[in-house]
């Protein structure tokens, strides 16, 4: 996987990657078998809560991470703005609208021609935005920046889209630990925000007829250990993994992830959604979630438990006569559930009448590792929260009908 990764041409020898992930996890230790296969120099601190800090003294090259470290970043940017007052909230609001215009136009012009062009007009307003507000974003990363690799989990396009215009490229990219974490990436320039890019040197893809991910390649698993029953219902005798990812994949060989095929719930109503694509949109818009969990199926109407960011969420009490108040005050008290469904109301505008969140509860604390809520690489594990807050959930349906 080594050899794969630095086939892609990604990554050479002057590079400085900062490195937080866990270094037991499958893609931390494909990054340093990377690095150790280039030689380039690597700053490692495992600290979450530090990498903000760390980043304009690393001044990293590039940096692999997880979509919430994106959303920490563009939530924070956002909410003090908000606290800077309504004149330079409004001026984040426009910059941010005219980024993801100039990411999604380059990126285009730059898949039919080579070139990321823009018009003149929005050349100008990319211009004068990049002065009021990307070239803070830039600074903060360190000021070095070619390149981020998110992995892990699905990228909201919204937030993808934003970072390309401001400057920040968010490679996506594909694998498990069954497949060795580096399956997928994008291509430098040639990157798609909301596709996972093209497969690593020596991996192949195909599609199956339900739409599942098929890989193979040297860097897929033996097998489970010691569990051959497991290993055959995943690898077939010629080499083919089932990823259990549903995909599809460009005439130009970039792949996108639709859904997990376990993931995907089905409506008492016959619907099918997918719980992680209303996540992603809702995290683009609200500022101050850290988590949210679409819950639905075998129900006949959608809802969310909605986890919020202790740090943003404080900021906004205390614009709001809640100065000093505990995080759990502060969550349960009715001008923020109304904050809230502020932004739940404009989810739903922009979703199909069977994906709209109907209900919502707050939870009374932030989701984390230690009560196994999330991995260590930040997913979300939606069997344990689903499980843990069952009783929030059932009291959402209550009095419904149900299939």
């Amino acid at each position: 996987m080594a050899k794969g990764i630095a086939a892609t041409g990604l990554i050479n020898g002057d590079d400085v990657q900062y490195l937080w992930l866990p270094l037991a996890h499958v893609f931390g230790k494909v990054l340093t078998s990377g690095q150790i296969e280039v030689g380039h120099v690597t700053a490692v601190d495992g600290r979450v809560d530090k990498i903000i800090d760390n980043l304009p003294v690393v001044k990293p090259t590039y940096m692999a991470a997880v979509p919430r470290i994106f959303e920490k970043v563009y939530n924070g940017v956002a909410a003090k703005a908000k606290a800077g007052g309504a004149a330079k909230y409004k001026i984040f609001q426009w910059a941010a609208g005219v980024a993801r215009e100039y990411g999604r136009v380059t990126q285009d012009n730059f898949r039919r021609t080579g070139t990321a062009s823009a018009p003149f007009g929005l050349r100008t307003k990319h211009a004068v935005a990049d002065k009021l507000v990307y070239a803070k974003i830039r600074e903060a990363f360190g000021g070095n920046l070619r390149a981020c690799i998110s992995g892990s989990a699905a990228l909201a396009p919204d937030i993808g889209f934003f970072f390309s215009g401001a400057g920040i490229h968010i490679l996506e990219g594909y694998g498990l630990t069954e497949s060795s974490a580096a399956s997928f990436v994008n291509p430098g320039e040639a990157y798609r925000t909301g596709t996972v890019g093209k497969p690593v040197p020596g991996t192949e893809v195909r599609i199956a007829d339900d739409g599942e991910i098929l890989l193979r390649g040297p860097g897929i698993m033996q097998g489970y250990h010691n569990l051959p029953e497991k290993t055959a219902e995943v690898l077939e005798p010629d080499g083919w993994f089932h990823t259990g990812d549903i995909g599809e994949l460009s005439a130009d060989g970039y792949l996108r992830i639709t859904d997990r095929k376990k993931d995907l719930i089905k409506t008492s109503g016959g619907k099918y959604i997918a719980p992680a694509e209303v996540e992603g949109q809702f995290k683009a818009i609200c500022p101050y979630v850290s988590n949210i969990l679409v819950h639905g199926a075998d129900r006949n109407y959608c809802t969310a438990l909605i986890a919020l960011d202790e740090v943003a969420i404080t900021a906004w009490a205390a614009e709001n006569g809640m100065e000093g108040k505990p995080y759990a005050e502060i969550v349960a008290a009715p001008a923020t559930v109304e904050m809230v469904d502020g932004y739940v109301k404009q989810l739903n505008e922009g979703l199909q009448r069977w994906q709209t969140i109907k209900k919502f509860r707050i939870l009374p604390r932030d989701l984390d590792i230690e009560h196994g809520e999330i991995t260590p690489s930040l997913k979300l594990k939606r069997p344990v929260v689903e499980r843990e807050y069952k009783d929030l959930i059932e009291e959402m349906y209550e009095g419904t009908r149900e299939a």
